[in-house]
């Protein structure tokens, strides 16, 4: 999801930006859904939530921080 898309998705929750970043602001929209404010968190590894909106761009973050098995 672009930031436009997700900063006008968060207006229409009355939702507003105050220097969040882009996870912060995703989990309070998660909230304000009704769901766990889970993105981008240790749950990412045991989530069942194969509908979730977030989901796609959930695994691609965690995936970037997730360290390195050496």
């Amino acid at each position: 999801m672009n930031k436009n898309h997700l900063f006008k998705l968060a207006e229409q929750y009355f939702i507003f930006d105050d220097g969040l970043s882009e996870s912060n602001l995703i989990r309070k929209i998660q909230v304000a859904e009704g769901n766990l404010d889970c993105f981008a968190t240790d749950r990412v590894w045991t989530c069942n939530q194969f509908e979730c909106k977030w989901r796609k761009d959930c695994l691609a973050k965690s995936a970037e921080s997730a360290p390195l098995d050496i």
